[in-house]
């Protein structure tokens, strides 16, 4: 035969090369004609993983170019350890080692903090675009950047205090006693137990008939930037000194009523969550609209400084084109990272956590993460 159909590792006499005569050769096999003393041997122990111990793949960190992780004996010794670490990780390697710092209760980061307390109004009038997920979701990361944060409810839903693992039902002191009452935001505050330096003024049921009391109140739309500004941990470095809160998010109902106007009077800056579909879009110039009315008769500090994009499939043209447009509208407004669909992201909540704390590894988590750096560094360079 001439052109005859030769299998890999034979030869056309019927004898196999010497290179496939053992197929079962290489790392874990015994080696043919090697010395097993000399032979190299893969370390195949189930208590070792990546970073630990076994050399998982070519394309992670070299397992002999430093210590493992499990030479580290104190959270001290991880975080001088992550510091060293290169910025060109692997995907694999970057979120191993974001699982381990928040797992450890190690900052990844510490990024300079701002020299005074920036209050962000998280807002956009259309529902389900991401508000309440990129609020939670960012002040987590912001506390793993070295910042400290303060999150307000205002949704009557009270699905951000959910997220953050705070109690918040009814008869609770919340932001309806903040707002009707005039309760002090010191009273109410509860710090989050799963992110260190995060505290949250929880939102209850009670809110939703907040906005009928406050009709016959004087001055209505200013009573959450007065219980603001009281604050003793809110204001510039020189007043307020190394406790003072960082930044402040104010998460809003997707409306355009007293509550979110309350917001809205009392941020400096606004930040807005589009999702990258075309109705997010409609509802946009609505949103700027009102914030214009708000800027030239109750707040003229108000500014949107941030626009966020979320649940962004890169597979779709249709999520590359609405965010070219905003881009294009909105030039360095708009940050660079945008956040992916993710099931890790909608899954956290259920189990009272924001992504950063339920699977720190996962793209989600990693995304608002980036977000926030880009946040925090963009703030300082102001």
């Amino acid at each position: 035969m001439n052109d005859s159909f030769t299998p890999e590792g034979f030869s056309t006499d019927g004898s196999t090369s010497p290179e496939r005569a053992h197929p079962q050769t290489g790392p874990g096999y015994p080696q043919v004609g090697v010395d097993e003393a000399t032979a190299p041997r893969a370390d195949v122990s189930r208590e070792t993983g990546p970073g630990i111990g076994a050399d998982v793949s070519r394309e992670t960190q070299n397992p002999t170019s430093g210590p493992s992780l499990s030479t580290f004996r104190t959270a001290a010794q991880l975080a001088d350890a992550a510091d060293s670490f290169d910025d060109d990780l692997t995907p694999l390697a970057r979120a191993a080692q974001a699982t381990v710092l928040v797992r450890a209760g190690i900052p990844q980061e510490n990024l300079a903090r701002p020299s005074e307390t920036r209050v962000f109004v998280v807002a956009n009038q259309k529902g389900g675009v991401g508000k309440t997920t990129s609020t939670v979701n960012l002040a987590a990361a912001l506390t793993q950047l070295g910042q400290k944060v303060l999150v307000i409810d205002l949704d009557p839903q009270g699905n951000a205090s959910t997220a953050l693992n705070i109690d918040h039902h009814q008869g609770t002191p919340s932001t309806y006693e903040l707002l009707v009452d005039g309760a002090a935001l010191t009273d109410i505050a509860q710090p989050c137990p799963d992110a260190a330096g995060l505290w949250v003024v929880p939102a209850t049921i009670d809110l939703a008939g907040a906005e009928i009391e406050l009709v016959s109140v004087v001055a209505r739309e200013q009573r959450l930037k007065k219980a603001i500004d009281a604050h003793p941990r809110i204001g510039t470095a020189e007043k307020v000194g190394d406790e003072r809160f960082d930044y402040v998010f104010i998460d809003c109902p997707p409306s355009l009523g007293l509550l979110t106007l309350n917001a809205l009077v009392a941020g400096a800056e606004m930040l807005i969550p589009i999702q990258a579909e075309y109705y997010a879009l409609e509802g946009l110039g609505q949103l700027l609209k009102t914030v214009d009315m708000v800027r030239a008769h109750l707040n003229p500090d108000l500014a949107v400084s941030t626009i966020l994009l979320t649940m962004y499939d890169a597979r779709t043209r249709l999520a590359a084109g609405v965010a070219q447009e905003v881009r294009d509208h909105f030039g360095d407004q708009v940050v660079k990272t945008a956040i992916p669909r993710s099931v890790r992201v909608s899954e956290a909540p259920s189990y009272g956590q924001t992504v950063m704390t339920y699977d720190p590894g996962s793209p989600g988590a990693l995304s608002y993460l980036e977000a926030a750096r880009e946040i925090v560094i963009k703030g300082t360079l102001q």
